[in-house]
């Protein structure tokens, strides 16, 4: 056999989990059908009394038999076929009641890809949109949104939170008409911008609206799928587009009680209610488990005009609660006093 052959078969036994003292031992057996532990010692090198530890071992997991009736005791291979069927019963024997104990997940390792193609930055695109379960941020040109539309409009009906920005928009005038009902909020830019999207927190695309114009894109545009590379693309967005661009639409705002497992449609619900007149009570709970209960105070918040937020990116809410006010803001904050994983708002009166 050859030496690479050898190895890898080596290897392969070293999964079932023998050592290299058990598959010399084992190779050695093969080789010469039946020995005594003297002359298995011999032919690997080890002491006699490691042979013995070896062999039980390897007896244990059904490669050889020992035959201590005889004297001297000799051990015997059993052919490799034989051996290999009984493995793969153990294994067939295991699987049911390790199915039993498995917890499919979505793979939490990070993702970075290029797309230097339309074709791939839609289909990209179109995917993730039509993958989202709470919320859909996304800047596109003008020509692009009619190949996206649909998606848009089938995540608000599946109740996702969408945030759309059209550049390139020539037409200022009919932009509320066209755009009506694409987003939660609508925006459109005259000019041109970079394209980008972010879908659950969990995968974001960014790069040069450019990738759209031909069949192929030499810079290209990046697609990742990490929580902290996608919380970049969400910054940009909202803190370097989503500011500059003038609103066309807006949603109404939803019935009462309504409970948001996603912040930034909790924040714009509230500024929807507040901006109408209406008195709301909160009951949040947090990300550490805890319940507050109180008045909404206020929202800060750029999600609507007129904005409302302090700082860039702020996005919160200040409740008066039986020990005082308090700030809540989204997950993964670090300003606000708590962090709301659910919120639901009703009416005082109710």
């Amino acid at each position: 056999m050859a030496d690479s052959d050898d190895e890898a078969l080596r290897e392969q036994l070293r999964v079932f989990g023998l050592s290299d003292n058990e598959i010399n031992t084992y190779f050695t057996l093969l080789e010469l059908g039946e020995a005594t532990t003297s002359t298995v010692a011999d032919d690997t090198g080890v002491t006699q009394r490691s042979v013995y530890n070896i062999v039980e071992r390897l007896e244990a997991r059904a490669l050889v038999r020992v035959n201590d009736h005889v004297s001297p005791t000799t051990i015997r291979a059993l052919p490799p076929s034989e051996a290999m069927a009984d493995i793969s019963d153990r294994i067939d024997a295991m699987t049911p009641a390790l199915e039993e104990r498995f917890t499919e997940t979505e793979p939490r390792t990070s993702e970075i890809e290029m797309a230097k193609s339309r074709r791939k930055a839609l289909r990209q695109l179109t995917e993730d949109v039509a993958a989202a379960e709470s919320e859909v941020l996304v800047s596109v040109p003008a020509d692009v949104f009619p190949e996206i539309e649909s998606e848009l409009r089938a995540a608000l009906d599946r109740g996702v939170f969408v945030l759309l920005l059209v550049a390139e928009v020539e037409d200022a005038d009919a932009a509320a008409e066209r755009y009506a009902g694409a987003g939660t909020v609508v925006r459109c830019w005259g000019d041109e911008m970079a394209f980008a999207y972010a879908v659950d927190d969990e995968r974001a695309m960014i790069g040069s609206a450019d990738v759209f114009d031909g069949a192929y894109f030499e810079e290209g545009v990046v697609w990742v799928s990490e929580w902290g590379l996608t919380g970049a693309v969400i910054a940009t967005f909202l803190g370097a587009y989503w500011p500059f661009a003038w609103e066309v639409d807006v949603a109404e705002r939803p019935d009462l009680p309504v409970t948001c497992s996603w912040f930034r449609r909790a924040t714009f619900a509230a500024t929807r209610h507040l901006r109408a007149g209406a008195d709301l009570r909160v009951e949040v709970e947090t990300e550490s488990g805890e319940r507050l209960a109180g008045r909404v105070v206020e929202a800060r918040q750029a999600l609507v005009d007129p904005a409302t937020n302090e700082f860039t990116l702020e996005n919160s809410l200040v409740l008066e609660t039986d020990e005082g006010r308090v700030s809540v803001g989204a997950p993964g904050g670090f300003l606000e006093e708590f962090r709301g994983s659910s919120v639901t708002l009703r009416s005082v009166s109710e």
